[in-house]
């Protein structure tokens, strides 16, 4: 992943703003309480955890991505706002990186759909959730309202970039509400261009 964004890190948010939609709406429903911590799994520049950490400023930051060459801008960016860190989606330790087990709200935006075990790294998250707390998750949907050529030449040019949309996504989600621990809500964007999912995980007792 660094030799990917070795060179497109400097250039990363001003392109994908064009294509990396309902961003900025995931991070509104993030609804956070003072104090709360706050993950974001796949960090990458930094971009998101700045959005959260302008809206909510007494909001405790951590994020963690593979590649050193993200963290490296994201670190530029936030400096003492956030936790950061190296580290893998699919296997973390959230106590070694960052001193605790669990998190309020934890976040992965337009991750899912680059990682190969990416059902792996939904089960990670699900893990480090806090009774009460939810995860969000925005990434490409299934573009059903896209003109049919269109949809076809942004598959191709996904690809790529080594991205893979996840169309089972929800499905996949809603096999942790069948444990009961989980509730769930969903949400498709325009055109079902991308795709919105919360999991809240249910409170003790």
């Amino acid at each position: 992943m660094d030799d990917v964004y070795r060179w497109q890190r400097h250039i990363y948010d001003v392109t994908r703003k064009y294509f990396l939609f309902g961003r900025d709406r995931m991070i509104a429903g993030l609804d956070l309480a003072d104090g709360a911590h706050v993950l974001e799994i796949g960090c990458g520049t930094g971009r998101n955890l700045a959005q959260v950490g302008d809206i909510w400023p007494h909001a405790r930051l951590y994020g963690f991505d593979i590649s050193e060459q993200m963290l490296a801008t994201a670190q530029g960016r936030l400096m003492a706002r956030a936790h950061l860190a190296q580290g893998d989606a699919c296997a973390f330790d959230p106590v070694a990186l960052f001193g605790r087990a669990e998190f309020d709200r934890v976040f992965i935006s337009y991750a899912l759909s680059m990682i190969p075990d990416w059902q792996a790294a939904l089960h990670a998250a699900c893990a480090v959730l806090a009774p009460g707390g939810e995860l969000h998750i925005v990434d490409f949907g299934d573009c059903a309202g896209v003109p049919q050529p269109l949809r076809a030449g942004l598959r191709a040019w996904l690809r790529h970039f080594h991205v893979t949309p996840r169309l089972d996504l929800s499905e996949r989600a809603a096999g942790a509400v069948a444990t009961r621990r989980f509730k769930i809500r969903t949400r498709r964007g325009p055109l079902g261009y991308y795709q919105l999912i919360v999991l809240k995980r249910r409170k003790k007792g």
